[in-house]
């Protein structure tokens, strides 16, 4: 009898050990052409939305730190041309100052498509960070780094605008 109680042992051992294999399914990547504009019609926030908002914050991210290259290029080339002038020099430097700030109002912006494209990675793009709902076509198309629904945005202006008096 202790025989045959081994024997199944071995058996029901070998049958516990199970191979499990892993499917992967590979997506082909998406192609739109260069004219093709987001419909209200399609699925919110398919495949070819994403895409297409892709797009457009990588090529307006590239349009921005072009600009801030050669803004900056620039504005290191008339650092030379120093004025004897007391108005010539406040004029200059209120200059570079404007040109400070919006290099770096540029920046921001760049960061917030880096974060834009970030959500759209992690499928949360095109919805609202507060709510959740559908932020909308419309909005995204006249600013792809939206992060709320207008509703929600509008609030947060209020709120800071309150924390801001105090």
């Amino acid at each position: 009898m202790p025989k045959t109680t081994k024997s199944k042992r071995k058996v029901t051992k070998s049958k516990t050990k199970k191979i499990s294999k892993v499917k992967t399914v590979v997506k082909a990547p998406i192609k739109i052409s260069k004219n093709y504009v987001p419909k209200d019609s399609e699925k919110y926030m398919c495949d070819k939305h994403k895409v297409f908002f892709r797009i457009k914050l990588q090529e307006w991210r590239k349009e921005l730190v072009k600009a801030n290259n050669e803004a900056l290029y620039n504005g290191s080339m008339d650092d030379n041309s120093i004025s004897a002038d007391i108005v010539d020099q406040a004029s200059s430097y209120t200059d570079k100052n404007v040109e400070m700030k919006a290099i770096n109002r540029q920046i921001k912006l760049i960061s917030e498509i880096d974060k834009a494209l970030i959500r759209i990675k992690d499928e949360t793009y095109g919805y609202c960070l507060d709510t959740a709902e559908p932020i909308g076509l419309k909005r995204l198309m006249a600013r792809p780094v939206a992060k709320y629904t207008i509703a929600a945005q509008e609030k947060h202006e209020k709120n800071e605008k309150v924390h801001a008096d105090d």
